[in-house]
């Protein structure tokens, strides 16, 4: 002891101690997987267009026309686990009685890129991404983006905000904008919950099917997803 302080030998042992922990913590962080589930069902993904070849993509993470400003996806493509790209299919149809019909900005997605998301986005922006540590119900093939478009005029038609806009404009209960894209907004959300699925708090174009917890988070590629 020197002058009744604390032993040097004891304070270097505690500095690498806490170092230690800290560089432990760190480490189970940076994960690099995604998390383990039991008692999941196999994957068996459905590519959206193959149901209905007038079911329109506008996949935006295959292009720099989104959040994170540069091409995310290696193809432009669009995949649910069968029971929802089935209900999806059935929301289509009733839609284009109407000369309308879905657009869709996203799908199944691979665990990876939820991870990416999550490391981009600033923190006060993170509601509108999901935690990797969690996965997210895109990554089950759970979850799909869409709006809806014009048959005649291949153009989507007016909602509150754009997809991926992190504004409080892209809440499904907003009561701003105009009056017409409100009704549009609750169009596709009355069809989409008549056929299980639950509508995003955050982002009016966000739906999960009422099965997700059946299916594990997964990170196959959309070419093994295609096979």
């Amino acid at each position: 002891m020197i002058n009744g302080g604390v032993n040097p030998a004891f304070s270097v042992f505690r500095f690498t101690f806490y170092l230690a922990l800290l560089i432990l913590s760190s480490n189970a962080l940076a994960q690099n997987a995604p998390p383990k589930e039991e008692d999941k069902r196999e994957a068996h993904l459905v590519e959206l267009i193959t149901l209905d070849n007038t079911i329109k993509l506008d996949i935006r993470y295959a292009t720099d026309n989104n959040f994170v400003g540069r091409i995310v996806y290696p193809e432009a493509r669009a995949f649910l686990q069968k029971p929802a790209a089935k209900a999806v299919l059935k929301v289509h149809k009733k839609l284009k009685k109407q000369g309308l019909g879905l657009v869709i900005y996203d799908g199944y997605r691979p665990w990876a890129i939820t991870k990416l998301f999550w490391e981009v986005t600033p923190e006060d922006k993170r509601k509108f991404v999901a935690n990797p540590e969690k996965g997210s119900k895109h990554n089950r093939g759970c979850a799909v983006d869409l709006g809806i478009y014009d048959l005649k005029t291949g153009e989507a038609i007016p909602m509150p905000s754009d997809f991926d806009e992190f504004t409080e404009r892209a809440s499904p209960d907003y009561i701003g904008a105009t009056e017409t894209e409100r009704a549009n907004r609750d169009l596709l959300r009355k069809l989409m919950e008549k056929e299980g699925f639950i509508v995003n708090a955050n982002e009016w174009w966000h739906f999960d099917h009422k099965n997700w917890e059946d299916y594990a988070i997964y990170d196959i590629s959309f070419s093994e997803a295609g096979k």
